[in-house]
């Protein structure tokens, strides 16, 4: 654990400066993720016209390149060798995990989403578990907080194959150039005050955790073996402003030169502005123009085609479409008699990234889990190394397809039914523990209906026949 003097020392010398370092390197990132685009170039003379076309040009693509990702991840359960068994047939849902109890007690339902985005966007994010107190019924619980990179810092001895990092720092708030903040070890959180020069250091006191290791978790949006973890914002931002820059020059040549000009060579020009007036020609479709001079002439000038500045538009937004692996009609919005085959391929490579970006985040999400775990003292769970979350099946298709697919595995490959339930597009897994309850006890509606179809069975007739055996009457 730090003493006072050594977390001082280590926040002065070490974490301060990294995270500031860091710091301009996120904010570019930041404003190219929040519609905040750098501007683009123009004269330092251009007039106030241009500076507003100028604004018009931005638009947040690299936004729209994370959330097409974001929203197919989405967490809805967890899964454990650790978890209840059903007898055979028994038709009873199995019992929630404590684990996934934590998960929805932290509100992890909603705040998955701004991590899951955070480390697309940035390339990292992180999570910090630590003992807390539940604010509605008073038991001990531990607390699962979601943290920008541009808050919190991390130094991993290893950023590559370190799973814990050594230690961290979270900016709580900043006051003028005054910042609070938290130094994480592995025993205790420690609250200290930096100036923003980070020559003075005030330590004001500790808070032990005892989680055993340093409480914070990495979420990585590609890590690769040597510590870089790249966003889907960063690579893309030249690309971005190249489609930023052909919509500028598209709309200064649709506002200056998208229509033809008159022109009249050889009248003389008039003297007064009344002249001007008297002379300036109204025309209609139907007017002929005349001249007293013979030497005048009367022409045109061609409006400059904007064909070229679209045909560029669209080649950079389909490169984008390409290079970050976002189905082309997410960004066009152009989508048109395509079959369900044709929609399957055409975000087949948005789907092996989301598969790629669900292992390395879940491999986080069990992590964390794992460390709740061990700070609410359930020790088997925490050493538990085959619990993983699940995802909601996101992949867009329809009802009936996904029906179809569903009734062919319970009935030609002897797949239960209820095994399917989860596989249901839209489903969560609360949905399916309300259907297992039901059938449980028995669905009402199901139940009268029963009734009903027995009530209006025909009553079989138990009355024994009988068959005339007389003998029959001799011929006359």
């Amino acid at each position: 654990m730090l003493g006072p003097e050594s977390a001082k020392k280590l926040l002065k010398d070490t974490l301060y400066p990294q995270w500031f370092a860091e710091q301009e390197h996120l904010e570019k990132i930041d404003c190219w993720y929040r519609w905040r685009q750098e501007d683009i170039r123009i004269p330092r003379v251009a007039t106030p016209e241009l500076r507003q076309l100028a604004e018009l040009s931005k638009v947040p693509w690299l936004n729209l390149v994370v959330t097409v990702c974001a929203q197919a991840m989405y967490v809805d359960g967890y899964r454990s060798g650790l978890d209840e068994p059903n007898e055979p047939d028994d038709g009873k849902s199995p019992a929630p995990s404590p684990l996934w109890q934590t998960w929805l007690a932290n509100g992890m339902d909603r705040r998955q989403i701004g991590l899951h985005r955070a480390a697309l966007a940035y390339g990292y994010a992180f999570t910090k578990v630590l003992p807390g107190v539940d604010p509605l019924t008073g038991d001990k619980r531990a607390v699962i907080r979601g943290a920008s990179p541009r808050k919190l810092f991390a130094v991993f001895e290893d950023p590559a194959e370190d799973d814990w990092p050594q230690y961290a720092m979270q900016v709580l708030s900043s006051k003028g150039d005054r910042h609070d903040v938290l130094v994480f070890d592995d025993q205790a959180v420690h609250t200290l005050t930096i100036e923003d020069s980070g020559t003075k250091v005030t330590y004001q006191d500790f808070r032990l955790h005892d989680a055993g290791v340093c409480p914070i978790v990495r979420y990585a949006n590609m890590l690769d073996l040597e510590g870089r973890a790249s966003g889907e914002v960063e690579p893309f931002i030249p690309l971005a402003a190249r489609i930023n820059r052909t919509s500028y020059d598209r709309l200064i040549t649709q506002h200056f030169s998208s229509w033809k000009v008159r022109t009249v060579a050889g009248m003389a020009e008039p003297d007064t502005e009344e002249e001007a007036v008297r002379k300036k020609l109204h025309l209609r479709q139907d007017d002929l123009l005349v001249a007293e001079d013979p030497d005048t002439k009367f022409g045109t000038l061609d409006e400059t085609p904007l064909d070229g500045f679209i045909a560029a538009h669209r080649h950079d937004v389909e490169t984008l479409a390409a290079v970050s692996q976002t189905p082309t009609h997410e960004l066009t919005g152009q989508l048109a008699n395509l079959s369900a085959e044709a929609l399957a391929a055409a975000r087949a490579s948005l789907n092996q990234k989301v598969v790629e970006r669900q292992k390395s985040m879940g491999a986080s999400h069990r992590q964390t889990l794992q460390l709740a775990a061990s700070v609410d003292g359930l020790d088997s769970w925490a050493r538990d190394e085959t619990g993983r979350v699940t995802w909601q099946d996101m992949e867009i298709r329809s009802m009936a397809q996904a029906a179809d697919a569903l009734g062919k595995m319970v009935t030609m490959l002897g797949v239960p039914p209820t095994a399917t339930w989860g596989r249901i597009p839209g489903v969560e897994k609360t949905d399916v523990q309300e259907w297992m309850e039901l059938a449980e006890r028995g669905d009402p509606i199901t139940k009268l209906q029963a009734q009903l179809a027995r009530q209006q069975k025909p009553i079989p007739d138990d009355r024994p026949s009988f068959t005339d055996t007389s003998p029959s009457e001799p011929a006359a």
